[in-house]
């Protein structure tokens, strides 16, 4: 059995996300504290008690995530896991990318959590409220929905933000163009164009100012080579330099989301077994969507994180 761990993006969050976890295990509720501290501002208690839309705002959502699938590391391996022994690769969907890093030792908890702070509030900053969007298009070849975003480049800037694979595709950019696309999109045969319920063009060249951000951010920050290689979201290929990482952070921002090509990349390369680490299991549906031969676990309760040790450590 070839492992891989891979981390929940934006989207996954939930109030209540973490609590029985924290309830559990003292090293979880450490992990929640330490973001608290490096954030200054209870987080937990807003991810605990809501109010969603408090929650659902992208500069508390993104660490708040992050502090979930911590949370599950530290567990496991406060209970055995040594991460370089038992797990080949570590992935994560947009933001999941800092936890997977976080988890293969990049880049400390405290800065992770800051980073994403930084992260959300810039990307939230980016483009005036009204004028980005982002649409989901479902049922339609990759090739298709980028012929539908280049013809509709004429209104504006408009990209696949995120290639999620099973027939989902997210694309972004000016608010006019993505929905021009979207239409073109159904004109071509998709099942359902969705536009969604976002605040900002994410993943676009849009978020340019974001990405001059982050740069300036990850320049700032103690970083390490990962303890095990980490599949890059603008490359689906691993990447084993703590440069070259942050570079590729400062890319992800304006870039896509190659997430089906980044399953694709563990099937071919002999990983059996994706593990979700944290909230939600949205991961773990799309990888079995991609490749039926990759087991998907989502693992984010305390039942859930003994089930997966007994299953890696044997």
């Amino acid at each position: 059995m070839t492992i891989a761990f891979t981390f929940p993006g934006q989207g996954s969050q939930s109030v209540g996300m973490g609590k029985d976890l924290a309830d559990a295990f003292p090293e979880a509720r450490a992990v929640f504290e330490e973001v608290d501290e490096a954030l200054g501002q209870k987080l937990s208690d807003v991810m605990w008690n809501g109010p969603e839309e408090t929650l659902t705002l992208t500069a508390n959502a993104q660490p708040a995530l992050m502090a979930v699938s911590m949370a599950v590391i530290r567990v496991m391996e406060a209970r055995g896991l040594v991460l370089a022994d038992k797990v080949a690769f570590v992935a994560g969907h947009s933001l999941g990318e800092y936890s997977a890093l976080c988890a293969a030792g990049t880049f400390a908890l405290s800065d992770t959590a800051r980073l994403l702070r930084i992260r959300g509030n810039a990307m939230q900053s980016a483009v005036p409220a009204g004028q980005g969007a982002m649409a989901a298009i479902i049922g339609l070849e990759i090739g298709d929905v980028e012929a539908a975003c280049a013809e509709a480049r004429a209104d504006g800037i408009c990209q696949v933000a995120n290639d999620n694979g099973g027939g989902q595709l997210v694309i972004s950019g000016s608010k006019a163009a993505v929905e021009k696309a979207a239409a073109l999109a159904t004109e071509k045969g998709a099942k359902r164009a969705i536009m969604l319920p976002v605040s900002a063009p994410f993943h676009s060249e849009l978020m340019a100012p974001a990405a001059d951000a982050m740069r300036h951010a990850l320049d700032q920050v103690d970083r390490k080579n990962p303890v095990v290689p980490v599949i890059a979201n603008v490359r689906a290929a691993p990447v084993y330099d703590a440069d070259e990482i942050a570079q590729l952070l400062v890319s992800q921002v304006t870039g896509q989301v190659r997430w089906r090509e980044t399953v694709e990349w563990f099937g071919a390369n002999g990983v059996t077994t994706l593990y979700e680490l944290g909230a939600g299991k949205v991961l773990t549906g799309l990888a079995r969507r991609i490749d039926k031969n990759i087991s998907g676990v989502a693992v984010n309760s305390p039942a859930d994180v003994e089930t997966a040790l007994a299953a890696i450590l044997g």
